[in-house]
């Protein structure tokens, strides 16, 4: 998930740092955006070391992004924790003196709020009637624990542990996942590179790690999609994800034959997985053997299947294949041609609904945690254009499937 985490200024944001750290564990996409507040408690630099990631406090920074809006509407999940008096007080009464007001305003995602407070803060009849409204469009609130505060002083209003609050965050998200833009839809995505065999122990591949795919496949399940992943091979692990079914394969005929199989009666399919465009035309039993003279042997390859073009020609004979097909086009341009002009000649002749560009070469995409996509649509929709983690790149994709699908 791509996670807002809003620090506003009490001395519990130290704590925040601990939240922190759980959630980047668990692998999400943390954006930090603390109040300036907050900043006398904790420095900017600490929550860019933590996160990874920029940070801003400001409306009127990265405005050539127009970061105020931009953060609302690519987030998953918005929490601010710790949560003040001042800064309930202001969101319920919506006003935006700062970055955390406005991507307050524009999330359209799950809000978690975490307070910390005095205690006597906490009970006053202000607070609680904010809370109140707060509630009732939806934020959910964690109740503060009772304990010691700042100083002396004992009582309801101390920052609930980090881990308590992660584990409450985590649930509040699979309860909403049961309203999620691919609620009861049904999706495949292959994965990662096929592996086509020489001998018993030399094959041709592809540099291809399998991030995106796995990335795509978890921000389906996220959505309420009910996934299965064709995973080819892969440098990272396989999502371990209640609706995520896993189904193992190596060559480009396998990949064709689980395509055809896993995605009938289902809604959508995604062909992430980067497909090795040729084979060894014939293969041995035994381990090709180096010769005394220094000779090496001669390979003749052979074009393999074209799984995206056979799942788009099944689907259009009247196979119960899915209604949106997502193809990828890794491009590398010419003297005369761009990786995105190469992407069109290929949506056209693939024919699936959806295609998404990316230039590739050595140190670009693959094996990398970042992404820089455009997508492009046969209806002549506008291109869209995607770059940042390949999360963030897998977010936007099923965006535009959930799209397609209505």
């Amino acid at each position: 998930m791509r996670i807002v985490l809003g620090v506003t200024g009490g001395i519990a944001s130290y704590k925040a740092a601990l939240l922190l750290r759980l959630m980047t564990e668990d692998g999400h996409e943390v954006h930090v955006v603390p109040t300036e507040s907050a900043l006398k408690f904790v420095g900017k630099p600490i929550w860019e070391a933590l996160s990874g990631q920029p940070v801003y406090t400001d409306t009127f920074e990265a405005v050539e992004e127009v970061n105020h809006v931009l953060q609302g509407r690519r987030a998953d999940l918005v929490i601010i924790a710790p949560a003040t008096a001042n800064s309930m007080a202001k969101a319920a009464a919506g006003l935006a003196p700062d970055l955390i007001g406005n991507i307050l305003l524009t999330a359209t995602v799950p809000v978690i709020m975490a307070p910390a407070m005095h205690t006597e803060m906490w009970e006053n009849a202000a607070t609680q009637a904010n809370v109140a409204v707060l509630r009732s469009r939806g934020v959910h609130i964690i109740e503060p624990a009772v304990g010691r505060l700042t100083g002396a002083d004992t009582g309801k209003g101390r920052f609930p542990e980090p881990e308590d609050i992660w584990h409450q965050t985590q649930q509040i998200v699979t309860q909403t996942h049961t309203g999620g833009l691919l609620t009861n839809k049904t999706v495949v995505i292959s994965a990662g590179g096929t592996r086509e065999a020489l001998d018993p122990v030399r094959y041709l591949g592809n540099r291809s790690s399998g991030k995106q795919g796995v990335a795509l496949a978890k921000a389906a399940a996220d959505q309420g999609a009910n996934v299965t992943l064709i995973a080819g091979a892969m440098d990272v692990p396989a999502p371990d994800h209640a609706n995520i079914d896993v189904v193992p394969i190596e060559s480009t005929a396998e990949l064709l034959e689980a395509v055809l199989e896993h995605s009938r009666n289902k809604d959508a399919l995604i062909m992430a997985a980067a497909v090795a465009d040729f084979r060894p035309a014939s293969t041995t039993a035994e381990k090709i053997k180096k010769e005394d003279d220094q000779s090496a042997p001669t390979i003749v390859l052979e074009q393999t299947e074209d799984v995206l073009r056979t799942s788009v020609e099944q689907r259009d004979a009247g196979q119960p294949l899915p209604g949106v097909i997502v193809g990828f086009a890794a491009e590398t341009g010419d003297a005369t041609t761009t990786p995105l002009e190469y992407g069109r000649t290929k949506l056209q002749r693939k024919g699936c609904e959806i295609l998404v560009v990316n230039e590739v070469g050595v140190g670009k995409v693959f094996g990398q945690d970042d992404n820089d996509v455009t997508i492009i649509f046969a209806d002549g929709g506008s291109d869209i254009t995607v770059n940042g983690s390949k999360d963030a790149v897998a977010q936007e994709i099923i965006v535009q499937l959930a799209n397609a699908l209505d």
